[in-house]
């Protein structure tokens, strides 16, 4: 396995423009309407995060598909931050909850672990 191995993540939602506002809020950043790979919607909706494609880090979207529920229990995605208290002050009012807040994790940063309105559990990282 190469580094940094993640390339892409999905978070899956049932609530779209809920999930939408959450995300928007906390992060303060637009997230764009995606098309499926095939041109088709299947019934599938997807929202992307900003992304660069020529630098480091991973791109990603908030999914709405048929079938696919949200919530804990999954793989975790971190989120970097320059500080992950600025992100985490945004939660709660933009309709999530915190579950842990801003702590330390030695060498490598501070962490905080919050929950999206969809149930969804995300980290959020910053070196400071």
């Amino acid at each position: 396995m190469k580094p940094n191995p993640v390339v892409w993540f999905e978070i899956y939602v049932q609530d779209m423009e809920r999930a939408r506002r959450f995300y928007e809020t906390v992060f303060q950043c637009t997230l764009e309407p995606l098309a499926p790979p095939d041109g088709t919607s299947g019934g599938v909706r997807m929202l992307a995060f900003p992304m660069e494609t020529e630098r480091p880090g991973a791109g990603g979207m908030l999914v709405k598909m048929e079938g696919v529920p949200s919530g804990a229990g999954g793989t975790m995605v971190y989120f970097a931050c320059e500080d992950c208290a600025v992100e985490q002050s945004r939660v709660e009012p933009a309709g999530g909850q915190v579950h842990r807040a801003k702590f330390s994790i030695g060498p490598y940063g501070h962490c905080a672990i919050v929950q999206d309105p969809e149930g969804n559990m995300i980290g959020l990282h910053s070196m400071q």
